[in-house]
């Protein structure tokens, strides 16, 4: 249903909507709220312990009339009255917070209390104005905003949305009275409107079981049988491979020897390999890659590995060199003219390059190989589905073996690799020291800087790590600019430079080379260090707006320091005071295992913050800030299994999964 037919959506508020990515009645009820205000709980000020989160009725009596510092750890304070106890507010970083606030209007503020030396204060917390008729709804939902859309505005055109729209779910009749399935539009209903926790609770999870049923059984039709019968025969031996692995200035660990045998012994059968090799950061995942690559090509065959950057390609490409001399290795990448493009083109066509490294350019459709074997994906969860069947298509019935940096936790791993078999590296190589890890609090910033410092000073580099290249309208995130003005400003002896996902793949490899040479001291960037950056020298991490990544995630990056035998620090930054950003952090300070990390990531996070997909830089998914059981996974797989095994009429369930599926055709694991 369209947005206009909603009462209530002017185009203004429908042109706020769409920015969010909100365009029908439908994506409107999937915006799910992002937290509940309990108005049954409401509490006065004498209540309430230090550091409790506590939702307060209070009326502003002071707001200062100076417009607060912008830039890194600015505050802003007003002051408040709550059933005649006075008390502070302050938000850090966000001078924007006081033109939505007026001196005596009455507000619901929800946030951590502190009680220093009889001061009581309360940090950053969410707010709005209050409205007699809250009180008597008991659970309120609080919605993400954008625009001049409030949360009376958002709670009004859903509920108008609940009574127009309904949910009709794909699972057969037969299955939802088995598992006691509820109605799905009532489950819609209970989110937006929960009567209780118990209620939301089921709600979300019936909501969960219908999304990933969809999702799994669009795999499954996207996936097919992938139990194929071989067309190559490989002639290396395992004398060969052992001699091969020699090479290697570095014995293999346990873990490196095992996932090599293993696809070994996959080459050696007559079905095709499908293998996900996966390994915490530093575990030695590309040289069990090259084992395989050298299986491929010392039988007479042609092997591809694919990278999502620039940087990640040359780098395999230079290793690959190195370790695999007696092979003509080709290079293809964005970045290569259009003569040179054609040239390699010629080159893998004719198989006189018999193993080719590169970006996405080795999908362009006038990429075509000789005879492709073997096909290598580096850090498989940059890339979709739709891109990893590009890859293969490009061999006739090729062995694949996909790689992550990122682990996987198990619960996905089991529904969304159940076709794959999987190679875990569960040990690191024994030089790799322990990386120390800290949460800094704004009061240590400026001695943290001066150790960084002494860092470079011993020739050892830096990253420094932004959310974002331009920070957000608000103002409360540092761009990656503000910040390399700011440390160029600090450490006016050090060389920085900037590195950020809009620049050119060339530029990019050109500030690594200076970076790994030793002409720049720290780089200044976003997220796009993330994967597979190899500076050994490299000892300090520093990563501003921690709260606003994943833990796995903070762990690759942490993961790009600690590459060698050197001391190296991980700095963790954050103006967050919540309670679950504290927890978060300190879970990944008190980790270094990924594995784990992955865990506690997708238990604090839920499921859909790790299966979505990558649109103009964004992470979406259907089921947004839903949260749910790791069950409601486990069920939805279970009947999906069941629809297929069953026979049931699966054309209206792949019309819809695969609609679903084009939407989502870069679904990946984050």
């Amino acid at each position: 249903m369209e947005l206009r037919y909603i009462k209530g959506l002017s185009e203004k508020r429908i042109a706020d909507l769409n920015s969010m990515g909100i365009f029908s009645a439908e994506d409107l009820l999937r915006h799910f709220p992002r937290n509940y205000l309990d108005m049954r709980k409401a509490v006065s000020l004498n209540e309430v312990q230090s550091n409790d989160f506590a939702l307060l009725k209070a009326t502003i009596i002071a707001i200062p009339n100076y417009a607060p510092q912008r830039g890194k750890f600015s505050f802003f304070k007003i002051s408040c009255i709550s059933d005649g106890e006075f008390f502070n507010i302050i938000w850090f970083n966000q001078p924007y917070i006081r033109a939505k606030l007026k001196e005596g209007e009455t507000y619901l503020f929800y946030g951590r209390l502190r009680n220093r030396y009889g001061v009581i204060s309360m940090s950053n917390p969410t707010f709005e104005v209050y409205d007699e008729n809250l009180s008597l709804k008991g659970i309120v939902p609080v919605y993400s905003l954008k625009g001049n859309l409030t949360q009376k505005v958002m709670r009004s055109v859903i509920a108008d949305a609940l009574n127009k729209v309904s949910f009709t779910s794909l699972i057969s009749e037969r299955d939802q009275a088995v598992y006691q399935l509820q109605d799905l539009s009532k489950a819609y209903r209970t989110v937006h409107n929960p009567e209780s926790f118990e209620a939301l609770h089921m709600a979300a999870d019936r909501i969960a079981t219908e999304e990933y049923y969809i999702l799994i059984s669009a795999f499954k039709f996207i996936k097919g049988d992938r139990q194929e019968t071989r067309l190559y025969r490989y002639t290396v031996t395992a004398s060969e491979l052992k001699d091969f692995t020699e090479r290697f200035d570095f014995e293999f660990t346990n873990g490196q020897k095992s996932a090599v045998n293993e696809i070994y012994a996959d080459l050696k059968k007559p079905i095709v390999m499908n293998r996900l090799l996966q390994g915490d950061v530093g575990s030695g995942k590309t040289a069990v890659s090259i084992c395989a690559i050298f299986m491929a090509v010392k039988s007479g065959y042609q092997a591809v590995m694919l990278a999502p950057t620039e940087v990640l390609a040359k780098q395999n490409y230079s290793i690959i060199k190195r370790f695999l001399p007696e092979f003509k290795v080709g290079f293809l990448s964005g970045s290569l003219t259009a003569k040179e493009k054609d040239k390699v083109k010629a080159l893998i066509k004719s198989g006189e390059y018999r193993i080719v490294v590169g970006t996405h350019a080795i999908l362009e459709k006038d990429v075509v190989f000789d005879n492709l074997s073997i096909c290598v994906c580096d850090e498989q969860q940059r890339f979709g589905v739709a891109q990893r069947n590009n890859l293969i298509s490009k061999g006739i019935k090729p062995d694949v073996l996909i790689m992550s940096a990122t682990p996987i936790p198990r619960t996905l791993s089991l529904i969304f690799y159940g076709d794959l078999d999987i190679s875990t590296i569960s040990d690191k190589p024994v030089a790799r020291a322990e990386i120390k890890t800290y949460v800094v609090p704004k009061s240590k910033y400026e001695g943290m800087l001066k150790f960084i410092d002494g860092e470079i000073e011993k020739g050892h580099r830096g990253y420094f790590v932004c959310p974002k290249i331009d920070g957000d309208e608000e103002g409360s995130v540092l761009s990656v600019t503000e910040l390399y003005e700011e440390l160029c400003q600090k450490l006016p002896n050090r060389k920085f430079e900037l590195l950020h996902g809009r620049m050119k793949d060339s530029q990019k490899s050109e500030i690594m080379d200076d970076f790994k040479s030793g002409k720049i001291d720290a780089i200044v960037s976003t997220t796009v260090i993330e994967v597979g950056i190899d500076v050994p020298n490299a000892t300090v991490m520093c990563i501003f707006g921690a709260d606003r990544f994943g833990l796995s995630q903070l762990h690759q990056l942490r993961g790009r320091v600690g590459r060698s035998d050197l001391e190296s620090y991980c700095f963790l930054l954050s103006d967050s005071e919540a309670e679950t950003a504290i927890t978060r952090l300190s879970a990944l300070k008190n980790n270094s295992d990924g594995f784990k990390i992955s865990e506690i990531d997708y238990t604090e996070r839920g499921g859909g913050d790790f299966l979505g997909t990558r649109q103009s830089g964004k992470l979406m998914t259907d089921l947004g800030s839903l949260r749910y059981e790791t069950a409601a996974i486990f069920l939805a797989k279970k009947l999906s299994d069941e629809a297929f095994s069953h026979g049931d009429s699966l054309l209206n369930l792949k019309q819809i999964a695969l609609e679903k599926y084009e939407k989502l055709k870069d679904v990946a694991l984050n």
